[in-house]
């Protein structure tokens, strides 16, 4: 039977999917840029029904360059996973810089199950980043990657390159060889190769990630090449649709279920016509037939489909509703959904289930600015109207230690409502700051607290968000106005303050310690609920 599905499969934040079949289980790994643990994989037996598998990057010394200190949307870039020889492999990039120069650091790990364990890492070569490994029918292995020109002259993108992996010693052998430069649409990137019918098919991202974004693909009957670029050029992109809901579709990846093909996809739903996007780049699946030996969306045309008919054995319920809520307990880890920031947080040093049970309790740390250690749980948004909860118990001292409920982007947007000391008003305070590319602003009055506990309250409704708070079992009360969000998106960074950003807003609580980082504050449960 046929279940028609809709896109995208995972929402919010979930960038750059590398998708694989092993058995009956289909994965998909996306990036995680500077949120840790690194690289999500989700597993699925249908296509329509996605579960979060495993986040193979749980140790700091699996990215021996360390995450500590980059800069905002970088570290860990589109990861590529595959399987061969019994194992799977994965291959991810940490991006350390991004200027005229790049310094981009691939690794490979593997493991005989997607949940682990996972190998140490090995470095395999800095020459640009997107890598990929192609197992080849005879037993061969390559690894491929685009590559970053430096040159002024140049255009920094300059295609893509391969040379042979010793998959035993694993490392590099033989030269390497700049193999594709890609089309006219520029910005050759994402490669990876699916060998079909006596084809070697290189698919390809291309024209930036931006509202210019696509895929491409070409052939060889050969590694060495020539190689062809497809009639249907390109394959997929919503440059020429700006009315799409599936913005900035590019960045794609070969699945086949049966005897029906498709691809994984990154997508972006903007709050206006080609305007901010919040919940980040996302995840979607198209389906493809192939037409004289090429690869074409079966709809006809490049544009995605909002919605894709699959066949299934019986109706399968997809997740559309990803609520949450957290309890604090001893005897059960923190949620997969939450993240930190660069570094993993440890255990009764930077937090305790412990301490106070039935409350997570939080050292105060480093400030918002900071791209070393901060004290940050965060989730991302998955949709674009919803509401977070928490209560909050805090004693600070004095104004240098902070708590409280944040909506986040990165180090230099963010929207927070935190409790502090006021040492003229002689009383802890209620406030929101918003920070908009270290443009810094009060987004309410202070509100002195009394005693105890202070239960808040985020909701966001597309561009806008509301704070509330509630103390001694009084009402919700507004907290400020509405507070401006779309700040909170990649194309507000890139078009307005040009600079490279690729993730996807969160929200979630956090601790910040500026005297000295001995402070902490208690938080009795999290909800986070989507308003569909």
């Amino acid at each position: 039977m046929r279940q028609r599905i809709q896109n995208p499969i995972l929402s919010g934040f979930h960038p750059d999917a590398s998708a694989l079949q092993v058995g009956e289980d289909y994965y998909i790994a996306t990036s995680t840029f500077e949120w840790w643990p690194g690289i999500d994989i989700y597993r699925s037996t249908d296509l329509v029904r996605w579960e979060w598998a495993a986040a193979p990057l749980q140790k700091p010394e699996q990215v021996p360059s360390h995450l500590e200190g980059n800069y905002n949307s970088g570290s860990l870039w589109a990861p590529h996973l595959s399987y061969a020889d019994g194992l799977f492999w994965l291959v991810y990039t940490d991006v350390k810089s991004s200027t005229a120069f790049k310094d981009t650091l691939n690794y490979v790990i593997t493991a005989p199950a997607i949940t682990g364990p996972w190998s140490e890492p090995t470095f395999v070569t800095a020459s640009g980043f997107d890598p990929a490994l192609f197992h080849d029918d005879d037993g061969r292995h390559y690894f491929l990657n685009m590559l970053f020109d430096w040159r002024l002259e140049n255009p920094g993108f300059v295609g893509t390159v391969i040379q042979e992996f010793d998959a035993e010693k694993r490392k590099l052998i033989g030269q390497r060889k700049h193999f594709y430069k890609g089309t006219a649409l520029g910005v050759c990137e994402g490669p990876q190769i699916l060998k079909k019918d006596g084809w070697y098919y290189l698919l390809c991202a291309a024209g930036g990630t931006g509202y210019s974004h696509a895929a491409t693909v070409a052939r060889a009957k050969s590694l060495d090449g020539p190689w062809e670029d497809s009639p249907y050029l390109p394959l997929m992109t919503t440059k020429d649709d700006p009315s799409n809901p599936l913005q900035k579709s590019g960045h794609a990846c070969f699945l086949q279920k049966g005897e029906e093909w498709y691809i994984t996809q990154i997508c972006a739903r903007p709050l206006t016509e080609r305007g901010n996007c919040t919940l980040g780049r996302e995840t979607a699946l198209q389906k493809i037939e192939w037409v004289d030996g090429w690869p074409r969306l079966t709809n006809g045309t490049h544009h995605p489909d909002m919605a894709v008919e699959i066949e299934v054995d019986s109706p399968v319920q997809p997740c559309t509703d990803h609520s949450e809520t957290v309890e604090f307990t001893p005897d059960e880890a923190l949620p997969v959904s939450f993240k930190t920031l660069r570094v993993p947080l440890e255990a009764e040093r930077d937090y305790s289930l412990t301490v106070r049970p039935g409350w997570l309790r939080l050292y105060g740390g480093q400030t918002l600015s900071s791209h070393h250690r901060q004290t940050l749980f965060a989730r991302r948004w998955e949709s674009f109207h919803f509401t977070a909860e928490t209560t909050l118990d805090f004693a600070p001292q004095n104004f240098q230690q902070v708590a409280g409920l944040i909506l986040y982007y990165d180090t230099c947007n963010w929207i927070y409502a935190y409790v502090t000391w006021d040492e003229v008003r002689h009383c802890r305070i209620l406030q929101v700051m918003q920070c908009d590319f270290k443009d810094f602003s009060y987004g309410s009055e202070a509100v002195c607290l009394p005693e105890g506990a202070v239960s808040l309250r985020a909701e966001v409704n597309r561009a806008e968000a509301r704070f509330f708070y509630k103390t001694n079992g009084a009402d919700w009360a507004l907290l400020g106005g509405v507070q401006p969000a779309e700040h909170l998106s990649d194309d507000y960074i890139n078009h307005r303050r040009k600079r490279c950003a690729f993730t996807g807003a969160m929200v979630g609580i956090c601790a910040q310690d500026m005297d000295a980082h001995n402070s902490f504050a208690d938080f009795e449960g999290f909800c986070y609920r989507e308003m569909h």
